[in-house]
């Protein structure tokens, strides 16, 4: 595992909490709670895929 997935974690999760204030700020706050939920779901998806490459590794290594 690289830096490069803590990279783009920290940068999705920046670039929410920016989003969050800026539409709390004019009233927005459905929309912000969207955004919010938006970016969960698109750092779900990037452990999700680093979580199968380990789980494969795993199984190479223990020969399962």
């Amino acid at each position: 595992m690289d830096i490069d997935i803590v990279l783009k974690v920290a940068g999705v999760g920046l670039t929410v909490a920016v989003i969050c204030q800026i539409l709390t700020r004019a009233g927005r706050d459905e929309q912000s709670v969207l955004v919010s939920i938006t970016g969960i779901v698109i750092i779900f998806l990037l452990l999700v895929r680093e979580l199968g490459e380990l789980i494969s590794e795993l199984r190479g290594v223990f020969g399962l």
